[in-house]
């Protein structure tokens, strides 16, 4: 179908098209055929990731916002995004003549400031005295993001720790490689390590920032996640939590991954 409306800034080219394409669901059987332009509705997500508008802002010549939403919902519950992210993170793996499955991997988390007026999951995190909710995020040694939690931000890092992984063991076949994980100070603690390596397998290895430095220093290893965290700032709808629902945060994290790797899309 052809498109009949303006070229956005936002919108994919034709060779990304091309890739994400044959990763969206096929129109249910049954009942009246798809007419909406599926590149359309894309196009209008990731306007609103890019521009960080309210889903009723959309331009008028694309969808209109409720069919934009229903698709966005509709393949976050059915793990859509977070599935391209996996698969856009292992061609990008192998581009840079790496293996699909990460053998290291680093965790961190950032906590950001809710913009909707809802209490949905928001708490206070003492810490960065912030009030919002916290992403809890794995990335591998490319700075590529594995996987994402969002809860709110009075939820301790180790506690989010775990939500994340024992997510993540459910994938553990598509990580057979996976051994270290690096962490910062907020991660240690005996018990919590043992219980990781006991569940999962993988080792916790804390980095520490020297203390004969004083002002900004470059973490080993560390570094890469806070890079990640800079990628989200392309983003504008992830300057502050805007979601009602922490799985819309996630899937919109997942978009933004896919937008800071579009440089190395096939053929793009």
């Amino acid at each position: 179908m052809e498109a009949t409306y303006k070229s956005y800034p936002s919108n994919l080219s034709d060779a990304c098209w091309a890739y994400l394409c044959p990763y969206l669901p096929a129109a249910k059987p049954g009942g009246r055929p798809r007419s909406v332009n599926l590149r359309a509705v894309v196009d209008a997500i990731f306007y609103v990731l890019r521009s960080g508008c309210a889903w009723r802002m959309l331009p008028g010549d694309l969808p209109v916002w409720q069919t934009v939403y229903s698709y966005f919902r509709n393949w976050q519950r059915a793990g859509v995004w977070e599935r391209i992210n996996r698969y856009l993170r292992e061609w990008v793996r192998r581009k840079a003549r790496r293996r699909a499955s990460p053998s290291a991997a680093i965790i961190d988390s950032q906590s950001v400031k809710i913009g909707s007026l809802t209490g949905n999951s928001c708490g206070f995190d003492g810490g960065k005295k912030v009030k919002g909710r916290k992403r809890h995020v794995l990335v591998d040694t490319l700075g590529l993001v594995i996987l994402v939690v969002v809860t709110a931000a009075n939820v301790s890092d180790k506690a989010g720790a775990e939500v994340l992984l024992k997510r993540l063991k459910g994938q553990k076949r598509l990580l057979a490689r996976l051994l270290r994980i690096w962490a910062d100070g907020g991660y240690r603690g005996e018990s919590f390590m043992q219980r990781v390596y006991d569940t999962c397998g993988w080792v916790i290895e804390v980095v520490l920032r020297t203390d004969q430095t004083s002002g900004f220093q470059v973490v080993p290893k560390r570094w890469v996640v806070e890079r990640t965290f800079g990628w989200f700032g392309w983003s504008r709808r992830l300057g502050k939590d805007y979601e009602v629902r922490p799985e819309n945060s996630e899937a919109f994290i997942y978009l933004a991954m896919s937008t800071s790797c579009s440089g190395v899309w096939p053929s793009s």
